[in-house]
């Protein structure tokens, strides 16, 4: 936020750029306070459950969480992380109340839910996708509005819980006032590199769809991410100490 916006100094964010934006009280408009550069790449979570839960689809989660309230822990990555959120948003279009399990890391959430310690995860696509072949977890459904390439034959979650969407996406942005032409270089780079060939193959199998659009793309996203995350913390009523 402080260095020199001469196109030297950028940084790579997730979307938990957006979810700390909606816990903590920063020192600067994190939508604002930037110069937006390029969204590189969307992915989504999948919904992965233990193989001893008694659901297949989304519809009968829901219909499972609904019967016995509270029943059912959800694993996260750390309390008001991405996963976390996600898996609250849906809490509250669905109408569920699930318990948050809350973890260090992705390696010891996995951990626990393959030996059944927690019920589910809106995990991230290259831990869940292997784990899903094997038959240790069973995956049912993404979290973006449209199915993913990685996974095509799984449902979304919107298909049952219409208007539901929580994307995992990668982006670059510089200091603000980053002069157009060099927004404009860095943009035109980073959708060169990002559309190789080898490079579309690795994202690929990240279950990551390639962006590279104008820098007002990443702004739109943060516009769309920063109230609808702040409205899940808000109403699911989210504590972090820093």
């Amino acid at each position: 936020m402080r260095a020199t916006p001469d196109g030297y100094t950028l940084i790579m964010v997730s979307a938990s750029y957006s979810t700390n934006a909606a816990l903590f009280k920063l020192p600067y408009d994190p939508v604002n306070d930037i110069s937006p550069i390029a969204l590189i790449g969307e992915s989504a979570f999948m919904v992965a459950l233990h193989p001893s839960v008694p659901a297949k689809t989304i519809k009968e989660l829901v219909a499972l969480a609904k019967a016995k309230p509270n029943s059912l822990n959800f694993a996260s990555t750390g309390t008001g992380g991405i996963t976390h959120l996600s898996t609250e948003l849906f809490n509250l279009m669905a109408g569920t109340k699930m318990t948050h399990v809350p973890y260090k890391g992705t390696g010891a959430a996995l951990g626990d839910l393959i030996g059944g310690q927690v019920q589910l995860i809106f995990g991230s696509l290259p831990s869940m996708v292997p784990q899903n072949k094997s038959g240790r977890l069973r995956g049912i459904a993404v979290t973006t509005a449209k199915r993913n390439n990685a996974v095509p034959d799984m449902p979304t979650v919107a298909e049952t819980v219409p208007g539901y969407e929580a994307i995992l996406w990668y982006a670059c942005w510089g200091p603000k006032n980053l002069p157009k032409e060099i927004v404009a270089r860095w943009n035109r780079e980073i959708a060169l590199a990002i559309n190789l060939p080898d490079m579309k193959e690795r994202m690929a199998g990240e279950g990551i769809d390639p962006a590279a659009g104008p820098p007002g793309q990443l702004r739109d996203v943060l516009r769309r991410d920063v109230p609808k995350w702040t409205r899940v913390v808000k109403e699911a009523n989210i504590r972090v100490i820093q």
